[in-house]
């Protein structure tokens, strides 16, 4: 015996949304809902199977094979201006709350719209595989989501925890880089350094702005990320720029939000050549003013060079009047930044002290004199001792290979 078709007015609530609109372009809500609607006509041809089901499930499934778990999930990762202003505290009239509860329900409703439901009117419903459901309560969900979007933000900024900036503004990194301050290992001091600062951002106090200094490989970068991820739970987010991108800071943090979330503005490997009109755009931010950081943003840059700019002869034989001014300037930037953090190359017994804990912690057998003697030998050979020097030795013992 077949089952009744969905209410068409639960077809006509769903096309009213107002708050979660977003949803009806979802592709896999978009292809349900079309065969939702042939169910309910029963529009299928006599000599073929209408496409809309097979067409949701072919979008279903790669993500997952549950409707009622894949439509909660859109509801929370939505970016409207409900929970935009919900993030920002502001006040919001009744009548939408009322609007919020109402449409929740009806997906809700929608969510739990069983596969026999759909297929009660094709033609050949055994023919056509099905899709799980649940009871699940949206009301509660959403209710705890946002009781817990000072910490964890919304839309893009719940989902991820780094960002690159292209021609389509933000860009969340879905397959980021999760070093763990746990995993570093040396320079406490630095990263202690880091730690207090980026603790002072999330407080709402006065955060500076930090250059990293030192020699490649010294784990620079591993401290910035590490730290967004430690962070990443009490509203901490990062978004990596390049050099040549610095010219849009100002259109960087416009998009940031100015509350509830925070945010490293991270350069990586930073320098300037003479004449650089990125490196005016950085020291105007930087000096603040009309382009100013956002008090709940910071920037954070590494670089191997300690004055940013590269200077050459040439470039202190030039006619003009003040040379010694105009080479000021171009130095001065580091000063700009109000923490500058040295990361110097270990010496030889901070790099084996590197070295002897990453071999411990992947339990490889090798210790000892015969241990060191191979780990300088590949420092040797590979630029010098670093920290990135001692992980890549260890990694490649433990695949039993050899420089």
């Amino acid at each position: 015996m077949k089952k009744s078709s969905p209410s068409r007015e639960l077809i006509l609530k769903i096309e009213s949304l107002v708050l979660f609109r977003n949803l009806l372009e979802d592709p896999v809500i978009t292809s349900f809902l079309k065969s939702l609607k042939e169910s309910v006509s029963g529009s299928a041809e006599e000599e073929s199977l209408s496409p809309s089901y097979p067409e949701f499930l072919r979008r279903l499934y790669p993500q997952t094979t549950n409707f009622s778990r894949y439509l909660l999930q859109r509801i929370l990762d939505d970016d409207n201006f409900f929970v935009r202003a919900k993030a920002e505290g502001k006040n919001l009239p009744e009548f939408l709350d009322l609007a919020l509860n109402r449409e929740l329900s009806s997906l809700e409703e929608l969510s739990r719209i069983i596969p026999d439901q759909l297929k009660a009117f094709h033609l050949h419903p055994e023919l056509l595989p099905p899709y799980e459901t649940e009871i699940l309560d949206f009301h509660k969900a959403f209710a705890e989501y946002l009781d817990a979007i000072q910490g964890h933000g919304y839309g893009i900024y719940r989902q991820y925890g780094f960002f690159h900036y292209g021609q389509e503004g933000l860009i969340p990194v879905r397959y980021p880089d999760n070093q763990k301050l746990s995993d570093l290992i040396g320079y406490q001091r630095q990263r202690d350094l880091v730690i207090r600062n980026t603790e002072a951002l999330l407080e709402g106090k006065s955060a500076a702005n930090i250059l990293l200094y030192g020699d490649a490989g010294t784990g620079k970068s591993s401290t910035v990320k590490a730290i967004a991820n430690e962070f990443r739970d009490r509203g901490l987010r990062l978004v990596e720029i390049n050099k040549h991108q610095l010219h849009l800071l100002p259109e960087i943090m416009d998009l940031l939000p100015s509350s509830h979330l925070f945010f490293i503005i991270f350069v990586d490997d930073l320098s300037f050549t003479k004449n650089d009109d990125d490196f005016s755009m950085l020291k105007a931010v930087l000096e603040g003013g009309a382009t100013a950081v956002k008090k709940n943003v910071v920037i954070y840059a590494t670089t191997n060079r300690r004055h940013l700019v590269k200077e050459s002869l040439k470039d202190r034989s030039q006619e003009e009047l003040f040379v010694n001014d105009s080479l000021q300037e171009t130095m001065s930037l580091s000063a700009r930044f109000g923490l500058f953090i040295t990361f110097e190359r270990p010496d030889k017994d901070s790099y084996l002290e590197i070295v002897h804990h990453l071999a411990t912690e992947r339990g490889l057998p090798i210790k000892g004199r015969e241990l060191d003697k191979k780990a300088e030998t590949h420092a040797l050979l590979c630029g010098g001792r670093s920290p990135r020097a001692a992980r890549q030795f260890i990694d490649l013992m433990a695949n039993d290979i050899e420089l």
